[in-house]
Order: structure tokens, then sequence, then C-alpha cells
């Protein structure tokens, strides 16, 4: 509800600069009808690009701590190749061919300062992509990899690669990328991913997870 509730004031704030925007263009005048002209198409384009803010925002789901957020599973096609099922938290399934021996799955985090967080802002999450690895330093340097984008900002406007680039000098939210360790790849292997105070954190499910982790330790 945080994000809703965020995208919904964004939006109401766009709005008003829309309106307004519209209120002064629609006056007459000379030098100052031009300055208002200005400010009106200013407000315009800054309405607009709040409105597409918002619908960014809307893209990120509210943490809930230890709780998972997707599950992944493996099929095994060929030596070193795998299809990968992720089922996201709303269970929304997607499947991707990976390439090498082990998996990673990324996601944005946006991360508030305490104060807000007593107000009920709790950080928000966006998978961002998810990609193979081979354990052989040759290969993972000459063969080729594969790496999927699992979400993209929609309207033109990217809430969390703005605050990225914006980040030493934004201090009311923190903009960085969680990382899942990477895990190896199993034919029949179950893992489920939850987002921990530190990052993102996976862990096997099933056997075959388990003795896949245990070859590779």
């Amino acid at each position: 509800m945080f994000y809703e509730g965020l995208a919904v004031i964004v939006t109401a704030i766009g709005a008003l600069m829309f309106f307004y925007a519209l209120k002064l263009l629609a006056r007459t005048g000379w030098f100052v009808g031009w300055l208002r002209g200005m400010l009106g198409l200013s407000l315009v384009v800054s309405g607009v690009v709040m409105g597409a803010a918002a619908f960014d925002l809307l893209s990120f789901k509210q943490v809930v701590i230890r709780k998972s957020i997707a599950t992944l599973s493996f099929e095994e096609l060929a030596p070193q190749i795998y299809r990968a099922v992720l089922v996201d938290s709303q269970g929304r399934e997607e499947r991707f061919d990976l390439k090498g021996d082990q998996w990673q799955l990324d996601a944005r985090i946006l991360r508030w300062p305490t104060f807000l967080s007593s107000l009920g802002a709790s950080p928000g999450y966006r998978l961002d992509r998810i990609s193979g690895r081979y354990y052989s330093l040759d290969k993972e340097r000459n063969a080729e990899r594969t790496l999927y984008s699992l979400s993209e900002s929609q309207y033109g406007v990217d809430v969390w690669q703005l605050l990225q680039q914006t980040q030493s000098n934004v201090t009311f939210v923190d903009a960085r990328y969680g990382s899942a360790t990477y895990l190896p790849m199993a034919d029949g292997a179950l893992y489920e991913v939850l987002l921990s105070k530190t990052g993102l954190l996976a862990k096997p499910l099933n056997e075959r997870a388990q003795s896949a982790v245990a070859r590779w330790q």
C-alpha cells in the first residue's frame, strides 16, 4: 500500500502542475505572457514527468522481511544449458534458458531512513535481471553468456536510476542493487529467494538443490 500511496501523491502533484500550467497559458499578455507561457510549458513537462515517475514507482513491491519474493526451478536441457522457471511473489511465471553452471538473481531496492520507516515506509524492490555464469574462468571469459532483463520502466522515467545518479545529493532514500549469491544450476533443483535487511538471500528448497550446493562448496 505504501508505494501505491506514494504514486498517488506524486500523481496529484503532477496534476496540479499540469492544470496550473494550463491556467497560466490561457492568460493573454506580452512579455509577462511570454514568461507565463515559458513557466506554463515547464510545468506541463514537469507534470508529465511526475506522472511517469508515479507509474514507475508502482512497479516496486513493498518488502515483507523474510517473505519469499521468488522461486526458481531448473530443468537441464543439455550440458551447461538449463531452463529456469521463475515465479514471483504474485504468481507470475517466466521461463529463461540459462547457459553455465550457476545462476544469479538481481533486484533494485529502495530503502528509506529510520524516521520514514517508523511511519510505515517499508523498503521496496523490483526484480531486475537473471543471469548464468560458468564455473570455469576460461569459459566465463570466452563462452556465450546469458543475461535477461526482468523489468523495464515503461513511461520513459526510471526513478531508481535517477536516484542512483544523484545518490550523493539525495538523503531521503537509498537506491541500491541487491544480488543473490551465485548458486549452482541442477536438473530438478528448486530454490527460494528472500529479501533480507542486507540484500537478496537464496536457499535450496529440495534435495536436488541441496546436493548441488553441497557439491560446489
